[in-house]
């Protein structure tokens, strides 16, 4: 890739997120999508190998290779990087109660081959309350779930530094009905309770902590409100600057908010894909790709028009979704000028407004319970990082009460 000139935007990773049948069907989809102009890796896993089942077991029967590939070791994942270069590669793997173990069959691909684990780039997704909050394929109670993650953070600082351990996302909070402030609450409030039980374990210093901070990634849902969506995520990056200069104590560029954006497959098709056509698809993502690049975002996941369906996208709907990611960033020269709203009042208002704006609970309360007290999002945030099994300091930083 080539780098971008100075005070402009390197353009951003491109992915489509695959795989499916078996890993070597899977390897083909991903030199396919690669040759196509694809820039990095974005695996999907098939509900066993996210549940900790080996394709053979009698409960892995009906599901194995429907929503991702199937891998159970450390044969399948040679079978399915054959021929790709680790060294070059940012992999992405959506991969949640048993990211230790992919992360672990990763690093040992790698030293097989000969390659150096302290360069690979890559994120394991590894948001483990998410997945109680929303999506359900969690394995163990919440308790030792988040002790995993925190260990992974621990070994990715000493081995991997250049690895995101997690990528805490607010994308499927929103696909599961949250409002962009609920978005913002809930997800902050996860990385909180990571970090706050890095911290707590002792196992790593100060220096170790702000590493930490710094490898924390994101991944938003970039929906169909450009305005809205866009001062979401500007919210985002000014409430995260604030928790870990004033919680963690962090105050260098390390910190900043890096965050992926995956456009609403929701939208795409499922429920509507009776009305839905590709060609209305691709209109909607050139909208949405527009949106996620106005507010700088680092990495960008389209989905094919087909994804709800399946994760095996066909050939030809790959191939569009590449030409969109690939022709976004130059067409309109988002990437080759600063930042277009940077001063408007308008947009400073709405972004505001996400951070401090009312916001109900979630998941949505009964009728009768419309009437408690709303918060804002840095106040849900705040507290639900307090309920988090971990525990937290009991010190807390005055200012905003983070």
């Amino acid at each position: 890739m080539s780098a971008a000139a100075p005070g402009r935007d390197a353009p951003w990773i491109f992915r489509t997120y695959a795989g499916h049948s078996s890993a070597r069907a899977s390897n083909a989809l991903f030199r396919q999508n690669l040759a196509a102009g694809q820039t990095g890796l974005s695996i999907a896993f098939d509900l066993p190998t996210q549940c900790g089942y080996d394709a053979d077991h009698p409960m892995a029967a009906a599901e194995v290779g429907k929503v991702g590939v199937p891998i159970g070791s450390l044969d399948d994942m040679h079978v399915l990087f054959d021929g790709l270069p680790l060294a070059e590669m940012n992999t992405s793997m959506t991969i949640n109660g048993t990211a230790p173990w992919l992360l672990a069959l990763y690093l040992a691909l790698a030293e097989e081959r000969g390659v150096e684990v302290a360069g690979l780039r890559g994120t394991t997704q590894n948001d483990i309350i998410k997945e109680f909050l929303a999506r359900g394929t969690y394995v163990f109670p919440p308790g030792p779930s988040m002790r995993l993650v925190a260990e992974t953070y621990e070994y990715c600082a000493a081995h991997v530094p250049r690895w995101n351990p997690s990528n805490v996302c607010s994308y499927h909070l929103q696909e599961a009905g949250a409002t962009p402030v609920q978005e913002l609450a809930f997800t902050l409030a996860s990385a909180m309770g990571v970090l706050d039980l890095v911290r707590a374990r002792g196992r790593v210093d100060a220096a170790g902590l702000a590493g930490c901070v710094g490898r924390m990634s994101f991944f938003v849902n970039a929906g169909i409100r450009f305005v809205e969506e866009m001062c979401k995520v500007r919210a985002f990056g000014q409430l995260w600057e604030e928790v870990t200069r004033e919680r963690y104590g962090v105050d260098d560029p390390r910190r900043e908010f890096r965050y992926g954006v995956q456009v609403n497959s929701l939208r795409l098709t499922g429920w509507r894909s009776r009305r839905t056509t590709p060609g209305a698809s691709c209109s909607r993502r050139s909208a949405w790709t527009l949106w996620s690049k106005a507010a700088r975002c680092r990495a960008l996941q389209l989905p094919t028009w087909n994804e709800a369906l399946s994760s095996a996208a066909a050939v030809g709907s790959a191939v569009v979704c590449c030409a969109c990611s690939r022709s976004s960033p130059t067409r309109p020269t988002c990437s080759k000028v600063p930042d277009l709203f940077d001063g408007n009042p308008a947009i400073a208002a709405k972004t505001a407004r996400s951070s401090t704006a009312p916001a109900p609970s979630w998941p949505p309360s009964p009728r009768w319970a419309a009437s408690r007290p709303r918060s804002s999002a840095a106040t849900l945030a705040r507290a639900g990082a307090l309920d988090m099994p971990a525990g937290s300091p009991a010190s807390r930083p005055a200012s905003r009460s983070w």
